[in-house]
């Protein structure tokens, strides 16, 4: 697959893409970190390290997701809206 139809299947549904199992696991972190923060837990960490992520590479997903969703909830909170050309408005 070209990196546009691999881009358009992980968004789509990256856990059917065709992706290696460390990506997939890293993914799954990420999902997991978006959507249960809470439910987060050294397990996790030790898994993602067991794919062979290293702890900079860890701590670099962290700080991307945790990045985006702050992002994303302030513009979602002030009800920001993007134009198609992708220059927020209100």
């Amino acid at each position: 697959a070209n990196n546009e139809e691999l881009m358009k299947a992980i968004a789509s549904e990256y856990a059917t893409a065709p992706i290696s199992e460390p990506e997939r696991a890293l993914l799954d972190y990420a999902v997991k970190l978006t959507r249960e923060p809470s439910d987060c837990s050294e397990a996790d960490i030790a898994a993602l390290r067991q794919t062979g992520w290293s702890d900079s590479a860890i701590l670099d997903l962290n700080l991307v997701v945790a990045y985006f969703n702050f992002v994303n909830r302030i513009a979602e909170g002030l009800g920001v809206q993007l134009e198609p050309s992708g220059i927020a408005t209100r």
